[in-house]
């Protein structure tokens, strides 16, 4: 399988080069008219120019952006027939890999994804008096300015703005400065190596509370690698959790139907109409486009359909000020419901044997197993050789005993699969 959750993500060797070209001939096929940009890895320009050269050599006509964040990326899609990004997401820096969008900014669907996969086993090359063509432009303006049309960032208030030195430093800061917004920006340098790890985990940002004390900031903002993920802090300081942050956007957008996945709080259920779809960003998007009105994952994975179907981090961070301007969030935050979540992971290769012996029709997908006062989700990582669960009680025993029982189940698979 070619496409993991998000798009194909992989160590960058010469097997990930060798497939680029074969994958952009196979986008041209369908897309004639495709942008493209990068996030700030090191590998990114010689795996996006070999994914550009089979683009051209199927045809297809060719805007490069440079670096610059996912949903830039997917954005501009609105604008073409396809986006193209080099990322590898939140992966650390010897990672990459290549994601795609429809014009709508969402991805690829898993159809448009199997078609991929088929081309890619008989890549099909256009003749020398049918290529198409090359040329450089600014996707990140664009964006930008949509996004500042459509959000009202407040200018008295003070926050921090950490991009882990990924291709959110392109856009996420200068969102602030051209509103008149006192910004810090950390690590918005989009150097291609990690100051911190690329994901936006309370563990990895540390420095951020005792920064926003230092400098008596009202909030904080945090991208990952290619900007479509944005965690935050709250007025005191405090890193708000996926499924409160999922909450907060919800009740201020007062949307009543939302879509998240199967590994979110039970929470939202009390304040919205939700609807669940497997892990994945793309899976949230593909349900968006015929059902609810705002969508996301607790990863940090934030969609809103009347701006893009695509994950967008800077938006994300722009409503999230906006809000901080409004409401004292910290207080919002303490009224919201709140579940004890508990996650553990174990390192694998054989993730897809192990959940196959537990049932699961596919591993990414994984299975979910709950009862009155709580549940638990094992799955396949899409992008790490993992086998993560996820448990939710309504009291911290309850977590426990979800996740005793479901680590129990792996590793039961696992001894099965030894013998």
């Amino acid at each position: 399988m070619l496409f993991g959750s998000s798009g194909i993500r992989q160590l960058f060797d010469q097997h990930l080069l060798s497939l680029a070209p074969i994958v952009g001939a196979a986008v041209a096929k369908n897309a004639k008219h495709v942008v493209l940009g990068t996030d700030s890895r090191t590998s990114r320009n010689v795996l996006a120019h070999a994914v550009i050269s089979g683009l051209i050599s199927g045809g297809a006509d060719v805007v490069y952006g440079g670096i610059c964040p996912t949903p830039t990326v997917a954005f501009g899609a609105g604008f073409a027939d396809a986006g193209v990004m080099i990322t590898a997401s939140h992966n650390p820096e010897p990672y990459n890999g290549i994601k795609l969008f429809r014009s709508d900014g969402s991805s690829y669907t898993l159809a448009q994804q199997k078609e991929i996969e088929e081309e890619v086993d008989c890549p099909v090359w256009s003749s020398w008096d049918e290529q198409g063509s090359f040329t450089d432009a600014d996707l990140i303006t664009p964006h930008k300015e949509a996004i500042l049309t459509s959000v009202c960032i407040p200018e008295d208030i003070t926050i921090v703005v950490d991009c882990g030195n990924g291709a959110g430093g392109q856009i996420t800061p200068k969102l602030f400065e051209e509103s008149g917004t006192a910004v810090i920006p950390v690590n918005c340098d989009p150097s291609g190596k990690f100051a911190r790890p690329s994901e936006p985990l309370e563990k990895n940002l540390l420095h951020i509370p005792k920064l926003m004390k230092k400098i008596n900031a009202d909030c904080a903002v945090v991208n990952d690698g290619d900007a479509d993920r944005m965690m935050a802090f709250d007025n005191l300081g405090r890193y708000i959790d996926g499924d409160h942050l999922l909450m907060l956007f919800a009740k201020y957008l007062d949307a009543k139907q939302v879509v998240t996945t199967v590994d979110a709080s039970m929470a939202i259920e009390e304040i919205a109409e939700v609807r669940r779809t497997p892990v994945g960003d793309s899976f949230v998007s593909e349900e968006l486009i015929s059902w609810g009105t705002f969508g996301g994952e607790p990863s940090g994975s934030w969609i809103f359909p009347k701006h893009s179907l695509c994950p967008d981090g800077p938006y994300a961070a722009a409503l999230f000020a906006e809000i901080s301007g409004e409401w004292n969030v910290a207080e919002e935050l303490d009224a919201m419901p709140r579940y004890t979540i508990l996650r553990d992971a174990l390192e694998t290769k054989n993730a897809k044997e192990i959940l196959s012996g537990l049932g699961a029709d596919k591993p990414t997908d994984g299975i979910r197993i709950s009862d009155e006062n709580g549940w638990c989700l094992i799955r396949a990582s899409g992008t790490e050789p993992k086998i993560r669960c996820t448990a939710e009680g309504r009291t911290k025993d309850d977590a426990k005993r979800m996740l005793e029982s479901g680590m129990n189940k792996i590793r039961d698979s696992m001894h099965q699969i030894r013998e």
